[in-house]
């Protein structure tokens, strides 16, 4: 939802307050005596999700409504429809899409306090409990009952199934060696999971409403980008304990969102994308960040005075402002990271670039382009770029020397992720938005031509490509409660094989994702 949509919701819910007081009144009874012990006295979660209308984006009221009434199947939430009438439901479902007055608080103390270490999780042996190729395993993200399966990328077999938190949000990301997964849900949990042994390790909560998190190039840090509150928080990737929660805020004392936080690994810094701040932000995280000229300056003033620089879990993580023109989000990077290109809420996109602090271009790319779903690749000896759409049917292709338009690829609607792989020859787009959803465009790398439209399953969703670590079979999701993950040979365009799974909707290669695979996310 964009800033404006969410706007005019946030101002229905008022509007609905003031017309109905003692509908909201009744319904925060109602929560306090009925909901409060599990999703907590503040709405801000407990053994529930949070019940704020920024955690539920996704769940349209209606939804809350039969949700309420009927419970949830496969958690731990029962049916009130024995005890609750349909006026204290609509009461209930009210209260929880009002948002609350001031901003809730989560800083290092609620962190802390929050910590889940599962027994016996911290030393467990380090090889696979699995004959599977551990750099050739996919974590698919099952959102119709909150879990995750583990997949063979060889075989298409599951490894193992297990449970997650509440509404996992952003991609999976893996620890350099491949052995750790860390994920993240939308009320703030993060989840540190050990692949080789097939056991969650630890878990911390580290913010009431969060966007993604990125590891460090290293493996030693975790970066968590908050919605709610307006921080941006660093831990430490083996316990998740946390080093430093960091207020996003600007010269004047404004506050702001974090949109995303990627980790650039060439620069050794993570890269912050702010909602309400016209500025990307850049936080150097290790000696190698140090010495680049570039971070001098303001390394100096977290020295202490002896000269000495303190040890990691006692140095505060400086920050690098980067003004830009108006607000970016939904980022893309160049495979060098000396670019970053930003999308811009009045369309269009900027591109920044990193070594010298600004931005050196403008995309002209129509409607609202889905850069974090940017992808590049070789074509007729020159490197380009290209993304898909959330507005038009359209996937624009970009010359990434001079930053121009070299064709306007025309789809059967706006889409949502762009997926390839080095060896590959297509680039494959879904069309996620509107009444060809179930289709899936695969384009010639070369040509720049549709060359199929595949159709996995007729009038359901298809979407998130991700191929397996040597690029010869592409992983679709049919994003349905019934649905299922379709294996495509990624010449022949033929189907191999069909998982039934329950709404799967990511699904992250080992190797892709710590190799840094030119057509996956990172």
């Amino acid at each position: 939802m964009r800033a404006w949509t969410r706007l005019a919701a946030v101002a229905a819910m008022v509007v609905m307050a003031m017309v109905h007081p003692a509908a909201a009144g009744n319904g925060g009874e109602l929560y306090r005596e009925h909901c409060a012990s599990c999703h907590g006295a503040n709405r801000l979660g407990g053994t529930g999700p949070a019940l704020l209308p920024a955690n539920l984006r996704r769940l349209r009221p209606a939804e809350a409504n039969a949700v309420i009434t009927d419970g949830r199947p496969a958690t731990q939430m029962p049916a009130f429809g024995d005890r609750l009438d349909e006026a204290d439901v609509a009461a209930l479902v009210d209260y929880i899409y009002t948002a609350p007055a001031s901003v809730p608080e989560w800083n290092e103390a609620e962190i802390e306090s929050s910590r889940v270490v599962h027994d016996g999780a911290m030393d467990l042996p380090d090889r696979p409990v699995f004959d599977a190729d551990p750099m050739n395993v996919f974590l698919v993200v099952e959102k119709g009952d909150h879990a995750i399966t583990v997949l063979d990328g060889d075989r298409f077999e599951p490894i193992a199934r297990f449970s997650t938190r509440f509404a996992l949000h952003g991609g999976v990301k893996y620890s350099p060696d491949g052995r750790f997964a860390y994920f993240m849900s939308r009320d703030g949990w993060v989840t540190k999971y050990d692949l080789y042994n097939l056991r969650k390790v630890v878990e911390v909560r580290a913010g009431v409403n969060s966007r993604n998190i990125a590891v460090s190039a290293d493996g030693r840090l975790l970066a968590v980008a908050n919605y709610l509150p307006h921080t941006l928080v660093v831990l430490d990737a083996g316990d998740l304990s946390v080093l430093q929660v960091i207020p996003v805020r600007d010269g004047e004392g404004r506050t702001s969102r974090v949109s995303a936080v990627y980790t650039a690994p060439p620069r050794h810094s993570f890269i912050a994308a702010l909602k309400d701040i016209p500025e990307v932000w850049e936080i150097p995280y290790d000696d190698e960040a140090e010495a680049l000229p570039v971070y001098r300056g303001i390394m100096h003033d977290y020295r202490r005075e002896s000269g000495e620089k303190p040890p990691l879990d006692e140095r505060r993580f400086p920050v690098r402002r980067i003004r830009v023109a108006g607000y970016l989000d939904d980022f893309f990077f160049d495979p060098e990271y000396e670019h970053v290109v930003g999308a811009s809420r009045d369309g269009g996109g900027q591109v920044v670039n990193l070594t010298v602090g600004k931005p050196v271009a403008a995309l002209d790319v129509p409607g609202l382009p889905h850069l974090g779903s940017g992808i590049t690749w070789d074509h007729q000896g020159r490197e380009v770029m290209a993304t898909p759409n959330l507005k038009e049917g359209v996937l624009t292709v970009i010359d990434t020397r001079n930053w121009s338009v070299i064709k306007r690829i025309e789809t059967l609607g706006p889409g949502f992720f762009l997926r390839s792989h080095d060896d590959t020859p297509y680039v494959w787009t879904d069309v996620f938005f509107g009444p060809h959803r179930d289709a899936l465009h695969v384009i010639d790398k070369q040509t720049l031509e549709i060359v199929k439209t595949l159709r996995p399953a007729p009038d359901k969703t298809a979407a998130h490509v991700e191929f397996t670590r040597d690029g010869q079979y592409a992983l679709v999701s049919v994003w349905a409660e019934d649905g299922a993950l379709v294996v495509y040979d990624a010449e022949t365009l033929e189907e191999v094989a069909r998982l039934p799974m329950k709404k799967p909707s990511g699904k992250y290669n080992v190797w892709n994702k710590t190799h840094y695979v030119r057509g996956t996310s990172h």
